[in-house]
């Protein structure tokens, strides 16, 4: 395998478990606590949510043969807090944005990251413009997860190791792979 091939197996398993990430924050949540901003001035999971779907479907629709802000996309309106979103809503939104994505990944063959697309008319490799979106979205999800976890304090269930579990996993993943 070249590592053209290597890279695109890895930022799609890279995405995907940013999405899990994501995935597992949302069935933590309730409705009111997807739309709460959780200061003045700063968004919801649902503004986030909102926001990760246009940038998404912007950037990786027709990605190797058009800009990836597309005209049809209306950013600002990504931030209005006067649209709270059911959690089928918000779902919906967020696969629909990641399928966008994968889409995209899974089309790409190892030539295709040397061609040059562009994003708001600046041109970048295809491999930088992914790995762009990769920082930009790990980035949101990161966000996600920090507010759900204010949210839910004390009920908050982890998404990787717990606090003080770090040596028993250590253990469990020694006895996995040695």
């Amino acid at each position: 395998m070249n590592a053209a091939q290597l890279y695109l197996e890895s930022i799609r398993k890279q995405f995907n478990n940013y999405k899990s990430l994501g995935d597992n924050c949302f069935t933590q949540l309730s409705e009111e606590e997807l739309n709460l901003a959780p200061a003045p001035g700063s968004n919801s999971i649902a503004i986030i949510v909102r926001h990760m779907h246009g940038n998404l479907l912007s950037r990786f629709t027709n990605f190797l043969t058009e800009d990836g802000e597309k005209p049809w996309r209306q950013r600002d309106q990504e931030f209005s807090e006067d649209q709270p979103m059911r959690p089928s809503q918000l779902l919906q939104l967020w696969n629909e944005a990641w399928t966008c994505l994968f889409n995209t990944l899974d089309a790409l063959q190892p030539d295709d990251l040397t061609k040059t697309v562009t994003i708001r008319t600046e041109p970048h490799s295809a491999l930088d413009a992914i790995n762009r979106q990769l920082a930009h979205h790990a980035s949101h999800v990161g966000q996600i997860i920090l507010i759900a976890k204010m949210y839910k304090q004390a009920n908050w269930q982890s998404l990787s190791i717990p606090k003080g579990e770090s040596r028993s996993f250590n253990e469990k993943m020694a006895q996995k792979h040695g």
